[in-house]
């Protein structure tokens, strides 16, 4: 029996590889799946050999560091003394997934990477790590595989997973009246993160914004997306009344919503699929800013304008995610028609350039023809 090893560390890349890995199970009962992820893949058939929720913190500590490392260490001592498997799939997480991949080549072991770093956005250097242990890239974005095969790295392309993951139909009658909103006025959704360092540097300046918007547009309704990594309490005695809180719900509220204020994030791309007019804000400790002001290697930070090669739409990044800031791109939005379609006509152009691929299945197909060379 063949033996696959997958490694995530956060909630997106454990979804995306379930997707992958209910493919291989429908294509080949026999494999023998393990990982380190979460509950996605868990239910899509994998033995978890570990929880990644201590991978998905954020930040630079001590702690943070020494439990990567101690991780680290765990998981390439039980693959290469253990469970010795046919292939590993890196999926996402590139910091770990990168650091990891050095000691399982050296083993031996063959490694594939699914959603490679977006090494074209920053520290374009860690292309040399890619090439001397990753054995094939599976990329999600077109301009990916140039750069890949200029390189000399092999490399496929098999379209981004969220094309095929969001779901198309919503039914918008249905879900307000299930919540209890107004049919008749526009909604705006506040999405201020999936993790308690965003929460913590964003929440308060989004709920500002909110009751600056209102105050000029007092028909608007505003509902805020609480992810399913966050508890409640992380949001007692911070909501005012006229703020609705709705849980895991993001492709509806994505979907429905007049536009969007989102944390930078996947959550982007998922609204621009939508064509959901949006801005973004991000903020974070000014040494963390500093950092990534060095490493950089493109100006933009969100995927939609990244893609596009321009700004569709703000992006109010650091010392400029103030309230009176992200207010007045909304209303901006809101009242200007024109604006609204120019940026609606940018997203559909994203929507068109990540193809119709169905990267689940592609990816399978990939990994199945390996396993079935070994």
């Amino acid at each position: 029996m063949k033996k696959l090893f997958i490694i995530t560390g956060e909630y997106s890349g454990d979804k995306h590889a379930s997707d992958v890995v209910r493919e291989l199970k429908k294509n080949n009962s026999e494999i023998e799946i393990e990982a380190v992820g979460g509950s996605n893949l868990e239910q899509a058939g994998a033995k978890l050999f570990l929880n990644h929720e201590k991978m998905s913190a954020m930040g630079i500590s001590l702690k943070i560091i020494k439990d990567h490392i101690l991780l680290g260490k765990k998981i390439a001592d039980y693959l290469i003394n253990s469970y010795k498997p046919d292939l590993v799939l890196l999926v996402d997480y590139g910091g770990f997934n990168l650091n990891i991949s050095r000691v399982l080549k050296r083993a031996g072991l063959k490694i594939f990477y699914y959603i490679p770093p977006q090494i074209w956005a920053s520290r374009k250097w860690r292309i040399k790590t890619v090439k001397k242990y990753i054995d094939k890239v599976i990329t999600i974005f077109p301009f990916e595989k140039e750069m890949y095969d200029k390189e000399g790295i092999d490399s496929e392309f098999v379209g981004h997973p969220l094309v095929n993951q969001l779901p198309t139909h919503i039914n918008r009658d249905a879900f307000f009246e299930e919540y209890n909103l107004d049919k008749g006025r526009p909604l705006i959704s506040v999405f201020p993160g999936s993790r308690v360092f965003e929460i913590n540097n964003l929440l308060d300046i989004f709920i500002e914004s909110a009751k600056i918007i209102q105050g000029k547009h007092p028909e608007i309704q505003f509902v805020l997306c609480q992810a399913p990594t966050i508890k409640d309490e992380m949001f007692a005695g911070k909501i005012p009344s006229e703020i609705k809180v709705i849980k895991n719900k993001n492709y509806e509220l994505l979907a429905l919503s007049d536009a969007l204020i989102l944390a930078s994030g996947t959550v982007a791309l998922e609204a621009a699929l939508y064509e959901t007019p949006m801005i973004i804000s991000y903020k974070g400790p000014q040494i963390l800013y500093w950092i990534y002001l060095l490493v950089r290697c493109i100006k933009m930070v969100s995927l939609p304008n990244i893609i596009s090669g321009r700004e569709i739409f703000p992006e109010l990044i650091q010392n400029k995610a103030k309230p009176e800031n992200i207010a007045g791109s909304i209303i901006n939005i809101i009242e200007d028609e024109k604006y609204r379609n120019e940026i609606k006509n940018g997203l559909r152009n994203v929507k068109f350039f990540l193809t119709e691929k169905n990267s689940a299945v592609e990816t399978a197909k990939i990994i199945l023809s390996e396993l079935g060379k070994s």
